[in-house]
C-alpha cells in the first residue's frame, strides 16, 4: 500500500555535500511524521533529524549546523541536505514515515536504506 524510495547516497570526500531524498507513494491521507535515521558499522541505529506536523524539527547534536531536513507536502517527499560531511557520518541512512492510510488507518514505514560513505 505504501512504498518509500530513497535516492542520493554515494561516496564523497570529507567536506563535501550530498542530498538524500525519500519519496512516499500510496493511498495516503496524511503524513504526520518524517524522519531520517542512520546506522554506522558496529553501532546502533540513531535519529539524525525529523520533521513533525506543524513543521517542528529536531536534529542530533552531531549534525546541527551541517544537515537540514525539509518536507514537500505536494510531492510527498522529504529531503536531507548534508553539508561539510565528516568520516563519522559514514552509515546506512533510512527514511521513516508515519502516515494515515486511506480506508485503513495509521501506518509506520521504512525505506530500504542508502549508503553514505565519507572518505579520502
Amino acid at each position: 500500500q505504501v512504498q518509500l524510495v530513497e535516492s542520493g547516497g554515494g561516496l564523497v570526500q570529507p567536506g563535501g555535500s550530498l542530498r538524500l531524498s525519500c519519496q512516499v507513494s500510496g493511498n495516503i491521507f496524511n503524513i504526520y511524521y518524517m524522519g531520517w535515521y542512520r546506522q554506522a558499522p558496529g553501532k546502533q541505529r540513531e535519529l539524525v533529524a525529523n520533521i513533525i506536523s506543524g513543521y517542528s524539527t529536531n536534529y542530533a547534536d552531531s549534525v546541527k549546523g551541517r544537515f537540514t531536513i525539509s518536507k514537500d507536502n505536494a510531492n510527498k517527499t522529504t529531503a536531507l541536505q548534508m553539508n561539510n560531511l565528516k568520516p563519522e557520518d559514514t552509515a546506512v541512512y533510512y527514511c521513516n514515515v508515519q502516515v494515515w492510510i486511506l480506508r485503513t488507518g495509521p501506518g509506520d514505514y521504512w525505506g530500504q536504506g542508502i549508503q553514505v560513505t565519507v572518505s579520502n
